[in-house]
């Protein structure tokens, strides 16, 4: 079937959005002369404005313009105004589902399920919370349902130029060359999912002993407490950066691009990291299913796991000190001290 008008519904978060840009390109591929469009959040946008498989995005503010029922409602006069023919929803929600269906939407694809999944013209079981696949792989299984056939999944985070020229200004304010930093983010969307706070301030510690190279801790407005309490316990806090709460998500990718590796909470931001080709280390604390490495670990060959299969809740500092050690050598770069 030919689709000339599609909208992919990815609404979620960071690492939800990052994750579905494979199937973004398997859907031009098969589709090179529909016009693509693409709903999320205010919060994600920066991970999508300048994909090139992509011909319009929308937002949908739920804090602003679509807020509550009249806010919604013109959200959906937006939709139905473009005359989509077909809806890909890959954020399973009663609203997205009543959105695309109240659109008029002819062909509406989906997960069956209990959130007014009886809407979807083309309903496929989800299976997703099994786990026994890649997020990645779930998305591009998805649109098989439309004659969609890839195994490409490599993700795609763009840079732009103002983030590129603010990451060169701001490296030479504050005396931080391109490739001689580490990023860590100690934070994540749970609590379970975090790695204790004295862990990453015992491996920012045993970081900067070592190596040359500068520790820099990112994260959201929410993280700025975090990071504070981390910074209470390293030995050296005037010699670590703080970034959480004050740059965009653009700004990020364009500091993920130029750092030596992250350092994370299972979280968006690996996914970033893993989509402009940096090393990345993710640190899993929950294993159950659906949540766990198989379905949610960043991708790509520059991507690293440290889980607690083996070691239930005892990831250790010298596990992940280990890993970066390796993984510097590996690009022939810093002895110990």
């Amino acid at each position: 079937m030919q689709f000339n008008n599609i909208l992919i519904v990815r609404t979620d978060r960071i690492g939800d959005v990052v994750l579905t840009t494979p199937a973004i390109k398997a859907l031009r591929q098969t589709f090179p002369r529909a016009r693509i469009s693409i709903l999320v959040s205010a919060a994600t946008v920066d991970l999508v404005r300048s994909n090139p498989y992509l011909d319009e995005i929308l937002i949908d503010d739920r804090t602003k313009e679509h807020k509550g029922i009249l806010g919604f409602f013109k959200l959906i006069d937006q939709i139905r105004s473009r005359k989509f023919d077909m809806a890909i929803i890959f954020h399973t929600k009663r609203r997205y589902n009543l959105l695309c269906f109240l659109s008029q939407i002819r062909y509406r694809l989906g997960y069956k399920n209990n959130k007014f999944g009886f809407l979807l013209t083309n309903p496929i079981k989800d299976t997703r919370a099994v786990g026994e696949s890649h997020e990645a792989e779930y998305c591009l299984e998805l649109l098989k349902a439309i004659g969609v056939q890839s195994n490409d999944l490599d993700v795609f985070v763009p840079t732009d130029h103002e983030a590129e020229e603010w990451v060169l200004s701001w490296g030479r304010d504050h005396h931080v060359k391109s490739n001689e930093y580490i990023l860590i983010h100690p934070d994540a969307s749970d609590p379970a999912k975090c790695w204790p706070a004295s862990n990453f301030a015992a491996l920012i510690n045993r970081i900067t002993e070592r190596y040359p190279l500068k520790v820099i801790i990112i994260g959201s407005r929410q993280t700025s407490s975090l990071a504070l309490n981390i910074l209470s316990q390293v030995a050296k806090p005037n010699e670590v950066i703080d970034l959480t709460g004050k740059i965009s998500l653009s700004q990020l990718a364009s500091l993920l691009r130029r750092c030596r590796m992250l350092i994370s909470n299972d979280s968006g931001p690996v996914h970033m990291a893993a989509g402009v080709g940096t090393n990345v280390i993710s640190i899993f604390m929950r294993n159950q299913p659906g949540i766990n490495s198989e379905r949610w670990r960043p991708m790509g060959d520059k991507a690293y796991i440290l889980d607690n299969k083996e070691k239930p809740g005892q990831i250790s500092v010298d596990d992940v000190l280990e890993l970066v050690y390796q993984i510097l050598q590996k690009n022939n770069q810093y002895e110990i001290f």
